[in-house]
C-alpha cells in the first residue's frame, strides 16, 4: 500500500530534472501521474519509463488551451484529480537594465500566469468533490504545490524577470490557500536553492533548449558553479531527487495541516538580504 494510492497527480515540466524525479516519487508511492512537458515525445518517453500508472501530454504550458488539456488528461484517464504540481519553467538571465520586454514577459508567463491557468482549470475537480464530501462529513485533502525559488523569495542578481515570476507565484499560493482551505485543498509552494538541473549546469553549447523557435542558452558560468561550497552550508548543490522530496512532503498526508507556506529546500543556502 502506498500513501498516495488512488490519488491522481499532474506534474508539469516532468520530462527531466526535478519534474521527472517528482513524477517518479509520486508514482512510487501509488499515485497515477500525468507527465507534462514542452516536447510531447519527451513527455511520453518519461511517462513510459516510470514504474506505475502514467499518461503524458505535450505542449507549451504558456499557450492557450494547454493548461486545460493537461488537466483534462487526468480526468480522461482516471476521472479525478488530487494533486497539482506546477513545476515547468526555464530561465532567461540578464541584468535588469538590459532585459527586453519580451524576456521579462516570458518569465512571468511561464512561472506565474501558467500556474494560475493550470489551477484555474483544475479548480472544479479540486473544489466540487470537496463540497460533496463536506456534506457527507468526510474530510479528504487535495494538494497544489507551486514551485518557486530563492530568487523569488530573496532576489538574485541577473534574474529580475525570473525572480518577479517566482515571487508572484508565492503570492498566488497564499491567496489560493485562503480561498481554498475551506475545501481542504492544501496550497503550498516550495522554493529551491541550488539544485543540480539544466538551469544550474555549465553554460555550454550543448545546454540549450528551444522556446517559440528561439534557441535559449541554459546554465550558469563555471566560475559561479565553483562557489557552491561557499554558499551552501551543506557543502554542495542538491540533487533532483532531494528537491522532489520537498514536493512529495507537500503532496503527502503528512502536510494536511501545512497550508499557505513556502518550504525552502536550499541546504541552508546563504545570500538572501532577509529571511
Amino acid at each position: 500500500m502506498g500513501v498516495l494510492d488512488d490519488k491522481t497527480a499532474i506534474v508539469t515540466g516532468a520530462a527531466r530534472g526535478i519534474g521527472l524525479a517528482t513524477a517518479k516519487l509520486l508514482a512510487e508511492h501509488g499515485a497515477k501521474v500525468v507527465v507534462h512537458d514542452l516536447d510531447a515525445d519527451e513527455a511520453r518517453a518519461a511517462a513510459d519509463a516510470i514504474d506505475g500508472d502514467t499518461t503524458s501530454v505535450g505542449g507549451d504550458i504558456t499557450k492557450d488551451g494547454v493548461p486545460d488539456a493537461v488537466v483534462q488528461a487526468a480526468i480522461d484517464a482516471w476521472g479525478r484529480l488530487d494533486i497539482v504540481v506546477n513545476n515547468a519553467g526555464y530561465t532567461l538571465d540578464g541584468p535588469a537594465h538590459k532585459l527586453s520586454d519580451d524576456w521579462f514577459q516570458k518569465m512571468l508567463d511561464v512561472h506565474l500566469v501558467a500556474p494560475f491557468r493550470v489551477v484555474r482549470a483544475a479548480a472544479p475537480h479540486l473544489r466540487e468533490p470537496a463540497k460533496r464530501e463536506r456534506e457527507e462529513g468526510v474530510e479528504v485533502f487535495r494538494k497544489v504545490v507551486n514551485v518557486s525559488s530563492m530568487s523569488g523569495t530573496m532576489g538574485n542578481a541577473g534574474q529580475a524577470n525570473y525572480a518577479a515570476g517566482k515571487a508572484g507565484v508565492v503570492g498566488l499560493t497564499r491567496t489560493l490557500a485562503k480561498e481554498w482551505g475551506q475545501f481542504k485543498v492544501n496550497v503550498n509552494a516550495v522554493a529551491f536553492g541550488w539544485i543540480e538541473t539544466r538551469l544550474t549546469a555549465s553554460k555550454d553549447a550543448d545546454n540549450v533548449t528551444e522556446i517559440d523557435g528561439e534557441r535559449v542558452q541554459l546554465g550558469i558560468p563555471e566560475e559561479l558553479r565553483a562557489t557552491a561550497p561557499l554558499l551552501v552550508p551543506i557543502g554542495r548543490p542538491g540533487t533532483a531527487e532531494e528537491a522532489a522530496g520537498g514536493i512529495f512532503f507537500l503532496c503527502s498526508p503528512w502536510s494536511n495541516y501545512v497550508h499557505g507556506q513556502t518550504l525552502h529546500v536550499t541546504g541552508g543556502q546563504l545570500g538572501g538580504m532577509s529571511g
